[in-house]
């Protein structure tokens, strides 16, 4: 009895229970839906103009889900529902598409694709989006967005940009980035800020700024604007004043006027033809007959005559230029109206100019400098064998390209690149050391005083060395890595700044310089090779063994050549042509200091390393040029100079 009292209270109750259903409100749509349907026209069919209501309205937000929404939207992975107009992620699955709610995530319904219409913003677009992305990336986890958003800003600066900027500096962890975010929040306040004040005090805080991108944030505030008139404007913010001939091309001024419309445009010779022949009446034009239009003069009065009958426009001829150019003025106007800024950045921009003048100065002397070094290595070694024994040894490059071998097959077997390096070194040494012996007993020793024999069989064995190389390691260059401690370079400022594998070098150098001397001065060996230096028979009547001597100095050249060689490699490509790379310059050196002195291979190495990075700074996009002016300046050096720069005193007496 009571079921059956429940069940009819239940079928009376249905239709009110239905009722009460039907009057119930739709569930409101979640946040980030609900503000892409308040600009669903907008979203849907977007352009570049229209965009920038929608993403002002959800970066307003501060929805977390706005910067996924952005990508996926710039991505063409936006779909919209026809049916309600609903934004959803579409991912196609067989013959269907599976929905995915922008705001939760997930997964909420699987329909074909009739229904559904893809969102594709074009380039424009794109862009628009990806700025407004740039102040979410800002903060990003991911330290790679956080660094591409910075490198969107430098591209693309905006002063909508600085306030997110700056908000980021705060909780930046990285230190350069957190640099970075710095600079670059002070070239916005420069270029955007609300204040004159602000924006003069962000520029005279750039005044120790010499980055490139700080230099163009300064001309782009000095930015000027070519402009004629009749008189100076009283509210520009003037540049500088112009007269044709003194700052200004005659031609420019005047197209100047035509295009302020101070001054008719002049007409051209093909202008006067058309006119003419536009204008034939009855066999005449202008009164003249055609017959007679044969000279310029006869065409320039026919047209005169149409001109003053107004059918075409008057000549413009050189008094009426002149006239036009006197009677106005001609300035450029910088496109900033506040002068105190532009005063400022360009105060600024001057300061900045003089000390990158003085930074370039020096980071091309610290460069010509690490040059010197490079070639004193190189030519050392020429320089004791060619200063002691006379030998114009052409083989000396491949003495170089053996060391730099030698430090190729200690890294195959030594993994350490520390390691590898100090094994490398006096493995170089003692590796070239035998070779130059071996040379020097089975060949130059038979042809001491023979210089031209001398020269044909060092450039035969040459030759031979090079084709060696080439069949032991193939023409491919081969790799000589330098330790870890050695990457990078020594940057003091945005201008001045040397790798450290060529401070290395320079310290070799300089350790080879004080090895060489001391040897020289302070050794036996040395005092016997200064000996048969200056005067072989006399040191051969004192018991010294010149053959001997010879020997192990041309030992000792090829030695250091092959440490030489490991240096150069650790920079340059180890092929088995490198030693042709310096053969050139390591003679020239020799020559230019003067032979058989380790001063004057210092000097000539350091004229040499000057003069080609001078010549290059001159001369950049040349450098077959550079190498052509220092040849010549060499060949003149000699001719006042024939024994270098520091001459050995005596050797004639022993000749």
């Amino acid at each position: 009895m009571h079921r059956v009292l429940l069940a009819c209270l239940t079928l009376l109750c249905l239709p009110l229970m239905a009722q009460a259903q039907d009057e119930t409100p739709p569930s409101a749509p979640a946040p980030l839906q609900a503000i892409l349907q308040d600009h669903q026209a907008l979203v849907a069919k977007p352009s570049r103009r229209t965009i920038g209501a929608v993403l002002e309205a959800l970066v307003a937000s501060g929805l977390p889900e706005v910067p996924g929404f952005l990508n996926r939207y710039a991505e063409k992975e936006v779909w919209q529902r026809e049916a309600d107009g609903l934004f959803f992620y579409a991912e196609e699955r067989g013959d269907a598409y599976a929905l995915t709610d922008i705001d939760s995530g997930e997964v909420v319904a699987e329909v074909p694709s009739e229904g559904l219409s893809n969102i594709k913003p074009n380039g424009g677009v794109r862009r628009e989006i990806g700025a407004a992305l740039v102040q979410f990336q800002l903060s990003d986890p991911d330290i790679t967005r956080r660094r591409d958003a910075l490198d969107a800003i430098s591209r693309n600066p905006d002063p909508s940009q600085l306030e997110a900027l700056t908000a980021s500096i705060e909780g930046e962890a990285d230190a350069t980035l957190r640099t970075r975010k710095e600079r670059l929040a002070n070239y916005l306040t420069a270029r955007f800020g609300e204040t004159s004040e602000a924006r003069i005090s962000a520029i005279r805080a750039m005044s120790d700024d010499l980055s490139v991108e700080g230099r163009a944030v300064l001309n782009q505030i000095l930015a000027t604007r070519f402009t004629a008139a009749e008189t100076l404007p009283e509210d520009a913010n003037i540049a500088r004043v112009m007269t044709s001939g003194a700052g200004i091309d005659r031609d420019v001024a005047y197209a100047a006027l035509v295009e302020a419309d101070l001054a008719p445009p002049l007409v051209e010779a093909a202008e006067v033809r058309a006119a003419l022949e536009g204008n034939i009446i009855g066999g005449r034009v202008g009164g003249i007959p055609l017959g007679q239009l044969g000279t310029s003069e006869a065409r320039a009065r026919a047209y005169a005559a149409l001109a003053a009958a107004g059918t075409v426009p008057q000549l413009v001829t050189d008094a009426d230029i002149d006239a036009a150019l006197a009677a106005n003025v001609f300035f450029d106007t910088y496109e900033e109206a506040d002068p105190a800024i532009t005063e400022a950045a360009a105060e600024t921009l001057a300061s900045v100019q003089t000390r990158v003048g003085v930074g370039q100065t020096i980071d091309l002397t610290m460069d010509a400098v690490s040059l010197a070094s490079i070639y004193f290595l190189a030519a050392i070694g020429l320089a004791i064998t060619f200063g002691v024994m006379g030998v114009i040894n052409m083989a000396h490059g491949e003495f170089i390209m053996m060391g730099a071998y030698t430090g190729y097959v200690v890294q195959l077997f030594v993994p350490d690149y520390t390691l590898s390096l100090i094994v490398a070194l006096p493995l170089a040494f003692a590796v070239t050391f035998a070779a130059g012996v071996a040379m020097e007993r089975l060949v130059i020793r038979w042809l001491y005083h023979r210089p031209l024999e001398t020269l044909l069989a060092t450039f035969g064995i040459s030759i031979a060395l090079q084709q060696l190389a080439k069949n032991i390691f193939g023409t491919q260059a081969r790799p000589l890595t330098s330790p870890g401690w050695l990457d990078g370079a020594w940057v003091i400022n945005d201008v001045i700044q040397i790798a450290y594998i060529r401070i290395a070098i320079f310290v070799l150098a300089l350790l080879f310089l004080g090895l060489l001397l001391f040897i020289l001065k302070k050794t036996r060996l040395g005092l016997e090779v200064r000996a048969v230096t200056q005067n072989p028979r006399m040191a051969s009547s004192m018991g010294i063994n010149p053959d001997r001597i010879n020997m192990l100095t041309f030992g000792l050249g090829s030695g250091i050549a092959g440490i030489a060689g490991v240096a150069i490699g650790l920079y340059a490509k180890v092929t088995s042509e490198m030693g042709a790379d310096y053969i050139v310059q390591s003679f020239m050196t020799v020559v230019v200091g003067g032979v058989g002195n380790v001063w004057g291979t210092l000097a000539g190495a350091t004229l040499i390393g000057f003069l080609q990075k001078g010549i290059e700074f001159f001369n950049p996009s040349n450098t077959l040029a550079a190498q052509t002016y220092m040849i010549l300046f060499i060949i003149l050096f000699i001719q006042f100079r024939p024994k270098g720069i520091v001459a050995l005193k005596g050797r004639a007496a022993g000749d």
